[in-house]
């Protein structure tokens, strides 16, 4: 992504022979999450809808040397998803990190948001963080431990329309981080939830990020006035999946240039 300057960014040893599983993980802020994670030498899976780029960024990462698996995968069929999960591990060993990264922030006016709608609202944006969760916490726990993060949205701390079912879910999947803590920490499970701000993927960038909004975002909204890439929040998956983050669990993490 573009940057002002050279930067040097960290080098996670535990991550290296390390199972991590991404959802959502063909495009945007999920393929960079795959693509670094590989980097680290991490085993990596990760699903999507989309399967000719998921496909795509398997193969051009197995070019480079990078163990990586990819299936095409519905993750609001949870029990296609749960099989998925569990073909992963039979594939590539236990999953000890697994980032919950697809969503959907379609935008819908409150008054002509259906009932079929809010539910898949609600699907595709938390109940398969719950699901997954559900699946891999066995293997983690047989292993000695794992990482766990979800993801909100800076959407649910600010003043955004239009999104009702999506900022409801993302607001649930913090109170959901919390109460996974609590259950899962006795066995080294670890549970986070990074807030992103607005990340300029190529979706944002061509339907939402107009000059005038990407104006407003770096005079008045952040306090940092640089944009944000999907690997800012790469850095960030990195360190809550590796070793360095052992004591830090239930957190919200925030990546948002200093919105509020």
């Amino acid at each position: 992504m573009p940057q002002t300057q050279q930067y040097q960014y960290a080098t996670y040893p535990s991550l290296a022979g390390r199972h991590a599983f991404v959802s959502g993980g063909a495009s945007g802020i999920g393929a960079e999450l795959v693509s670094q994670l590989a980097a680290q030498k991490a085993k990596v899976s990760f699903v999507d809808i989309d399967g000719e780029r998921g496909e795509k960024l398997a193969a051009d990462l197995r070019g480079s040397g990078a163990e990586v698996s990819y299936r095409t995968c519905d993750i609001t069929d949870t029990a296609a998803y749960q099989q998925t999960l569990r073909d992963f591990a039979d594939e590539l060993g236990p999953i000890r990190i697994l980032v919950n990264n697809a969503a959907n922030d379609a935008r819908t006016p409150f008054d002509q948001v259906t009932p079929d709608q809010w539910d898949r609202d609600i699907n595709v944006n938390i109940k398969h963080h719950f699901f997954a969760a559900q699946t891999v916490v066995p293997m983690m726990r047989d292993a000695g431990g794992g990482s766990i993060i979800n993801f909100g949205s800076i959407t649910a701390h600010v003043r955004v329309p239009n999104l009702t079912g999506y900022i409801a879910a993302k607001a649930g999947i913090e109170g959901m981080t919390r109460a996974q803590a609590t259950e899962y920490g006795k066995d080294e499970i670890r549970v986070n939830c990074i807030i992103p701000g607005w990340i300029l993927t190529e979706k944002q960038l061509a339907d939402h990020a107009t000059p005038e909004a990407l104006d407003k975002l770096l005079t008045q909204d952040q306090r940092l006035p640089h944009k944000l890439y999907s690997d800012d929040i790469a850095r960030m998956v990195l360190w809550l999946g590796a070793d360095d983050s052992r004591s830090c669990t239930g957190h919200l993490w925030v990546v948002d240039g200093g919105w509020w």
